[in-house]
């Protein structure tokens, strides 16, 4: 039987000119701005006129591409060598979508469908799976999937989590630093309806601080904060950019714990914009972890969880 792995995330510009695919798919998910047609559209456009230049900007930073796109091949390739299986990943705001590699997934027998997000949100798993699945009813191959909705809670994921603080670290003793995990944004509406993201974010804080005191690490204390918030609706709190006033003459560590792949929130927005921030508050020391990427144990996690749909 031929079993295929394919990678979901939300994806990043390839270069330049796609930003504006970038911002235009993003901002017309239902998932994302829940307004009917056309008026999602004109919201859309609306939104990708007005923040084009600067994220072009932002990404001419980070060498003209987002991140994620790098990482996710090194990513894919280190998983069909390790694993010995035909590896994919689909994205959902920028090419490759769904629906450009469904055509090679229909020799497969068994396809697992791996989403790139730790904790479930419609705005990110629900709309990848929903997107990958109509994509392969076209082809009378959606039986033949499997996907799971989460992981945050994860052994082996956590302590990826935890060798990148290390990382992070160098050797650094971390009792005189703050430990903040930052999460992306969400609205309250979003969680209001019901969205099960802030539950799962908090719990794999919890369950990522057990791993660090696990392992005899520990920081002067830990936060949470969100990142990446949008226009005037109340969001999730604390937010990143109030939570750093705090930090005067201290000095910080930041964990990109919504995110497994980095990309241009955690190499420009929190390695870059809120660097600048943490100079002008005075904060003595700003570090930044990187995410899992490729790390074994994070690919490890991914061979357990594909094992378990096969069963």
């Amino acid at each position: 039987m031929k079993k295929a792995i394919v990678l979901l995330n939300m994806g990043g510009p390839n270069n330049l000119d796609e930003v504006k695919v970038f911002l235009t798919n993003m901002f017309n998910d239902k998932y994302i701005i829940g307004a009917p047609q056309p008026i999602r559209a004109m919201i859309a456009w609306l939104i990708t006129t007005l923040r084009e230049k600067e994220a072009k900007h932002n990404y001419s930073l980070l060498g003209g591409m987002s991140p994620i796109v790098g990482h996710t091949k090194r990513l894919v390739r280190r998983l069909t060598k390790e694993l010995g299986v035909d590896v994919y990943y689909a994205m959902r705001y920028t090419p490759p979508f769904a629906s450009d590699i469904m055509k090679n997934l229909t020799e497969y027998d068994e396809i697992f469908a791996f989403p790139m997000y730790p904790h479930y949100s419609q705005t990110t798993t629900k709309s990848s799976i929903e997107d990958f699945m109509e994509s392969a009813k076209k082809y009378g191959i959606e039986d033949k999937i499997k996907t799971i909705d989460s992981y945050y809670d994860n052994e082996l994921y956590n302590k990826a989590i935890v060798e990148k603080i290390k990382e992070s670290m160098n050797g650094v003793s971390t009792n005189e630093y703050e430990l903040i995990f930052s999460a992306h944004g969400l609205t309250k509406k979003l969680i209001e309806k019901g969205d099960l993201y802030q539950k799962h974010i908090l719990a794999n804080v919890e369950r990522a601080k057990k791993e660090l005191q696990f392992q005899g690490i520990n920081f002067n204390s830990i936060h949470l904060a969100y990142q990446s918030r949008l226009g005037p609706m109340e969001w999730l709190r604390p937010y990143m950019s109030d939570k750093l006033t705090e930090f005067k003459d201290k000095k910080v560590l930041i964990y990109p714990i919504s995110f497994t792949v980095d990309n241009s929130e955690t190499q420009c927005e929190l390695d870059i914009e809120y660097r600048e921030l943490a100079n002008e508050i005075g904060i003595v020391d700003y570090k930044v972890a990187e995410a899992p990427n490729h790390h074994p144990y994070f690919m490890e996690m991914i061979k357990q969880k594909w094992e378990e749909s096969l069963k």
